[in-house]
């Protein structure tokens, strides 16, 4: 029997936000800042979900009991944690969840409030607004001190009349909200660093068995990996970038050059069929990214080795 295709509810603007959780119209039309006790009396209906949104919100929540689905995976808020989300993202309510002592604050802004400013490019460079739900930042006392006064100080402007300088006060605002999250995820790699340890032992395991493999095989991809280690792309690399210095592609590419290297040392392919066996489609591709690692072709580099 053909399963029903799910209805998903799409928020265009921060007034469709507002409106589904049951508060009046934002005093910005592209920025709102909401107090999340205000939504403890709304009743969140199992017809509303899954939501897809197309602004940005940046939240702290608290005592949140139940369950909000994202992507593939689902996050119990219980515990006070910040969380990011970006356009185009999709998220779900359980239909048992119950906001009646939840507590923090929520950001949400559209994409139009950026686009003259350099934030509008450098927000794509922030990896955790790619992140699910359960890689949310877990805050420390004083780390949570700090963002409620970078909030403070956007809601006073935000309750300000409109005027020629309010986008970019808010903006500039953002700006330094968004720098301080960036710090507080990457000390997060560091205090957590046993647990990255032991994903980056579990990505070295799924490269190490990926690479032995003799047979021919499709190029590796850094959303293979993330999937075998059920993590998001973004946090992966961030991982690998804070461990080791490195991000999950750059240790690809450096695993394929490795056994590029074993199959032209140690078998008699062509190098064609030496890219083949690699995964690629096109050998000039192989021959490319292979001299832009070694320094050389990857024919050089066997008749250097003769």
């Amino acid at each position: 029997m053909k399963q029903p295709v799910t209805e998903i509810r799409v928020l265009n603007t921060v007034t469709d936000y507002t409106r589904l959780c049951g508060l009046p119209a934002p005093a910005h039309p592209l920025l709102t800042v909401i107090d999340l006790e205000q939504t403890r009396s709304n009743v969140l209906p199992e017809k509303l979900t899954p939501v897809l949104q197309h602004f940005y919100t940046v939240w702290v929540k608290k005592n949140l009991k139940g369950k909000v689905h994202y992507g593939h995976q689902s996050y119990d808020f219980g515990e006070g944690v910040m969380g990011f989300q970006a356009p185009g993202q999709v998220f779900a309510i359980d239909a048992t969840l119950d906001i009646s002592s939840i507590s923090g604050w929520m950001v949400v802004f559209h994409p139009d409030l950026l686009w003259k400013y350099p934030l509008g490019q450098k927000i794509g460079s922030y990896g955790f607004f790619s992140y699910a739900v359960h890689e949310a930042l877990h805050l420390s006392a004083q780390e949570e001190t700090a963002l409620d006064a970078l909030l403070a100080n956007i809601r006073a402007e935000y309750e300000r009349p409109i005027d020629a300088f309010s986008q970019d006060v808010l903006v500039s605002q953002l700006d330094v909200l968004l720098n301080y999250a960036n710090r507080f995820y990457h000390r997060q790699f560091i205090t957590r660093r046993t647990a990255e340890h032991d994903l980056l032992s579990r990505f070295e395991a799924q490269l190490t068995a990926f690479f032995a493999a003799e047979q021919e095989q499709p190029l590796p991809t850094v959303q293979h990996f993330a999937d075998a280690l059920n993590v998001s792309p973004a946090y992966l690399s961030d991982m690998l970038r804070t461990v080791t210095g490195q991000t999950t592609q750059q240790h690809l590419h450096q695993a394929l050059i490795e056994k590029a290297k074993r199959l032209l040392l140690t078998t008699s392919l062509t190098i064609n069929e030496t890219a083949f066996q690699l995964g690629f489609e096109y050998p000039q591709y192989f021959t490319r990214l292979f001299k832009s690692k070694t320094g050389m072709t990857p024919a050089a580099f066997r008749f250097s080795a003769q």
